[in-house]
């Protein structure tokens, strides 16, 4: 039985390709060699070098600018995670989710700019997003990666930067039978609560019965990881919180110069608070995938597979640090030339210990049927249809069903000190009222705790048909493909909150609830140590530990016994006055159509290939979101500002939208010699809009503290981000698996999307804050002598006649001005901005030695970065940044090593900050290069073992905001090892 995958035209055009591309290539080998009565004897090349040597031939014969990595051999792709593979590919770099790779940037388009397809099929985003998470799949069952950086008609649109096709295995890609065993263990260095070895466990079969005509592979992966996060970290900046006016002049350092009415000139910027933290987190993933193809007839073939991912990701946490809220406690500061303050002496507010849990689920699932017909011996038919699924859970634990943090600490302290004048963590030393720096376990105080669950689904449901007819006439084109598709994409969620618990703030009068011995003292000499002014270094140099199901416990006897004498404290308080609820959800239906042609012909003896062809798509948007009804801010001391709702109450608001786009391209490749391909490349692409900025409905923020009181708003009528590409490229391809290639891309985007912020005010919403009876409270303190920090100020209000309500707080009255509100709406740039750079590569292998290396770099540039010394607001493109990949191995008979070198320069991960002001303030990363190695040795023709070494030269992860100077994070997670062994048979 045979089966043919393309018309015998195309294999004649391929061939040579075709050879070295697969073992699937072996039957169509065959196919081409009875028609020509000649018999060819295919060798196939495995191991590092056959990949190489696969993806050069098929990237030679492609038209347009496409990248591929193969499988080195049947269960072995060259990373373990796809991401990190990716990378290799010139133009690809990635961003990082717990020290591994997880999200792809091309061309210095982010992941929300790249499409990700299974099979052809488009893929529902991760969490809520477009973007699909590439570490929740095992590369085990992948044969092979199709990058396709240049506009193609026949691919699904979305991918503006690349559209990146995930290939799986399928039976009749290597008939008969053969199938793989794998077992790893990995270590992780930076483990400490969990296994210091866990398992990964594959297998994959795959066979052909009955004369060929029937198929079924299926492959597994089970992964487990446990690993330990380290952090230091900043939720964001303020600008121009209000200086004191009479402080002594050797308590403040301003290098900034003064205007003619002796003011600083520039803006002058505040960190929010200072945290560190250490995650222990436990990840399992489980991957299957099964394809099963029936041929009744030899033109006829049908297939059905299904891939299910689930992994798990549980996380326990502890934190420690201080809060700024900037009321008038600024004792002394010094601030550098940019404006960015390095070391600020505050007073008020507190430092608090925190503990978090939670386990989060992903499940992914897609269940495809595909029909092939070659109707006729020039007309090739495809029906194929997918339902695709991803669903994200953050509250799987049992019993807390939700994403939980506890707050514990004290308010009693003289002063707090953020220093960064030296180092590369900043220092946050609290002074305490006990005359050390050094709070003790009998002096911590609960504070409150709260509960977030927030689940999202996104799916897909596809329909295309696909048709590719065969040119039998003496005329230069080749074939015509064309088609049609219907695809229904649905992004929903919820999110509730259980409010502020306790909310006590640090009561001393119940020290029996917290007991000393529930605490143990930790210094930091083994914290974030691979940074200079980390570990023993760092100040604070110590942090206490708690059990997180303890403190649960004995917060809610207490309160149930002590404080509602018996009731059910969390029942009556903390989810039906103070819980929020939101859910909602998007719905694209997008109709398109296209048609590609592909023409052969020669100009003054050149050999020419051109491609052309145009998309065109429909897209219908319907937005529903059902919301609680905000009514008031209640103040309840310090930094504690509550937005209450109406209880049992909510709105649902349904918003429509619609829009077309129209995306023709074209590809021209010429072979100028043997050896020398160049290649032009035209066309349009697009990327669709976040999802989350589709959804209609204003959401207000539910803890709106001062200088934090935000808000936001979707936007169904929003446009894709629309592209104008050029490409031009020289490739040398000068001996077998070895090429040097050089081109130059340019892409125009209009449509740009960015984020505005609105002042809005809402009728009958006061403000506590600067209301007379605040004003008062603060002239009272002033004329008395005293600080007018926030607590002082709330004290003081009482004293001078406010009431508390029965939850403790301070309400809002008409005379109070109203509430002004910062609400960030999406929205499309009228400004058209342009990126563009160059891409060098380089793969050579050195004869016979075994021998080889690889290399390669893109440099980028734009209109579209982030102007720090603006607060105005910006519409700038994340992700922008140069890259470079190195890649060395030696494989000679049964041995074979690799090393590989991944480096990023420092790139905008994106605006706006968690605790950032209203001016939507930037992240930045700072440069990043990691180390891995491998190394195979084949003990007999069928076993293999392996060492891995991943991030072997202990990279970090940093990030800063406007200036470097505006620290944001820092995160140190350690190498880690695996060791294990493959069993193949074929």
């Amino acid at each position: 039985m045979k089966h043919i995958n393309f018309t015998k035209k195309r294999l004649t055009v391929y061939i040579s390709a075709i050879i070295a591309a697969s073992v699937n290539n072996t039957v169509m080998a065959e196919e081409t060699t009875q028609a020509n009565n000649t018999e060819i004897e295919i060798i196939e090349v495995s191991g590092i070098r056959g990949g190489l040597i696969r993806s050069m031939d098929l990237k030679r014969h492609e038209s347009g600018v496409v990248d591929v990595i193969s499988a080195e051999d049947m269960g072995k792709f060259p990373d373990t995670n796809l991401a990190e593979s990716l990378q290799r590919i010139t133009g690809v770099s990635v961003s990082r989710s717990n020290g591994e790779g997880s999200q792809i940037t091309v061309r210095g388009f982010g992941p929300d700019f790249n499409l990700i397809t299974l099979n052809g099929r488009q893929m529902p985003g991760t969490g809520n997003t477009r973007s699909y998470s590439l570490e929740n799949l095992s590369s085990d069952g992948v044969s092979s990666l199709e990058v396709y950086k240049t506009a193609r008609a026949k691919n699904p649109s979305g991918g503006l930067g690349a559209t990146v096709n995930i290939v799986t295995l399928k039976p009749w890609d290597s008939p008969g039978e053969r199938y793989s065993l794998s077992a790893k263990a990995i270590h992780d260095s930076s483990n400490v609560e969990g296994d210091d070895v866990t398992p990964e466990l594959s297998a994959l079969y795959s066979n052909t019965f009955n004369d060929d005509t029937l198929g079924f592979a299926v492959s597994f992966n089970h992964h487990r990881r446990d690993f330990q996060k380290q952090q230091a970290s900043i939720q964001g900046w303020q600008a121009n919180v209000a200086l004191p006016t009479n402080l002594d002049a050797d308590k403040v350092v301003d290098p900034r110069l003064l205007d003619e009415e002796g003011e600083r000139i520039g803006n002058h910027f505040f960190p929010r608070d200072m945290n560190y933290g250490i995650e222990n987190i436990q990840r399992e993933r489980t991957n299957g995938h099964v394809v099963l193809q029936y041929a009744p007839i030899d033109d006829l073939t049908f297939s059905l597979d299904y891939t299910g991912t689930r992994a798990i990701t549980g996380m326990n946490s502890i934190g420690w640090g201080m809060w700024n809220d900037y009321g008038g406690n600024i004792n002394a500061y010094e601030i550098d030339a940019n404006g960015t303050v390095i070391y600020a002496d505050i007073s008020g507010n507190d430092g608090s210990f925190t503990a978090s849990r939670s386990t989060t689920e992903v499940e992914e699932k897609s269940l495809g049927f595909n029909i092939e017909w070659q109707a006729t011996d020039t007309l090739f038919l495809s029906l194929d249809y997918h339902d695709s699924s991803s669903e994200t859970d953050n509250g799987i634990d049992e019993g807390l069903g939700s994403h939980g943090s506890l707050v514990l600490g004290s308010d009693q302290l003289e002063t707090k000190v953020y220093d960064y004048r030296e180092g590369d963590i900043p220092q946050a030393e609290i002074f305490w009222k006990n005359g050390t720096s050094v709070l003790a376990p009998g002096e911590i105080d609960t504070h409150f705790s709260q509960f977030i669950h927030s689940p999202g689904k996104s799916e897909i449901e596809q329909l295309q048909l696909h048709g590719s007819w065969d040119n039998t006439f003496d005329i230069p084109l080749v074939d015509v493909k064309f088609g049609i598709a219907r695809t229904e994409q649905t992004m929903g969620g919820s999110n509730a909150w259980s409010g502020l618990i306790g909310g006590f703030l640090f009561n001393p009068a119940w020290p029996e609830m917290l007991p000393d011995g529930m605490f143990t003292y930790n210094d930091t000499s083994n914290f974030l140590d691979a940074f200079e002014s980390g570990g023993s270094n760092l100040n604070p140099n110590y942090y206490y530990t708690f059990d997180f199901d303890e403190v649960v416990a004995r917060s809610e006897a207490f309160l149930t016994n002590e404080v509602l004498g018996g009731d059910d404290y969390f029942a009556t308080t903390a989810y039906h006055d103070m819980g929020t609820y939101s859910a909602g959800s998007v719905t694209e239906e997008t109709t398109s159509i296209y048609v590609q042609s592909s023409w052969e012909f020669e100009v003054a003896d050149y050999p020419v290939q051109l491609n052309f062809g145009v998309r065109y798509e429909e897209t219908d948007v319907t937005s529903q979101v059902l919301q609680p009804i905000p009514t008031s801010v209640w103040w309840k001391g310090g930094s504690e500002w509550h937005t209450q709702y109406i209880d049992g109450e909510d709105t649902f608001l349904t918003l429509t939208g619609k829009h077309d786009v129209f995306l023709p391209m074209l590809d021209i490749k010429v072979d100028i010699t043997d050896e020398l391909v160049g290649r032009f490349s035209w066309g349009k692409t697009i990327a669709r809009a976040p999802l989350g900025a589709l959804a209609g409905g204003r959401s207000l923020s539910g803890s709106p503290k001062i200088g934090s009181r935000n808000g936001s708003e979707g936007n169904t009528n929003l446009l894709p981000f629309e592209s104008t590409n050029l490409d031009l490229s020289l490739e040398y391809y000068y001996a077998d698996g070895s090429y040097a290639a050089i081109g130059y891309f340019k892409k125009d985007v209009e449509n740009f999307i960015g984020n505005e912020i609105a002042s809005l005010e809402i009728d009958g919403f006061y403000d506590i804050y600067l209301g007379p009876r605040w004003k008062q409270a603060e002239s009272d303190l002033i004329a008395n002598g005293e600080q007018a920090t926030n607590d002082a100020i709330f004290a003081q209000m009482q004293a001078n006649g406010a009431t508390l309500n029965a939850q403790g707080y301070i309400e809002p009255v008409s005379g109070d001005p109203l509430m002004t509100w910062d609400i960030s709406r999406p929205f499309n740039s009228p400004e058209t901005k342009s990126v563009d750079g160059f891409e060098l590569a380089l793969q050579h292998l050195f004869g016979e030695t075994g021998f080889g290396v690889g290399v390669n770099a893109t440099f980028v540039d734009g209109d579209v970065e982030f102007d720090v010394n603006s607060l105005s607001q910006q519409t700038p493109l994340a992700g922008l940044s140069d890259s470079a990949n190195f890649q060395a191995f030696y494989e000679k008979e049964a041995l074979s090593v690799k090393v590989t070198y991944a480096w990023r320069d420092e790139y905008l991960i994106g605006v706006g900050q968690n605790e950032g002001s209203s001016d939507n303030p930037p992240q930045f990363a700072k440069t990043f290069g990691q180390w891995d190695m491998s190394i195979n040795y084949n003990l007999t023709e069928n076993l293999t073992v392996f060492f891995e070494g991943l991030n072997l030269n202990n990279e970090t992860e940093q990030g800063y905001g406007r200036y470097e100077e505006q620290f944001l994070f820092a995160r140190q997670y350690g190498p880690r090892y695996a060791i294990g062994a493959r069993f193949s048979f074929k």
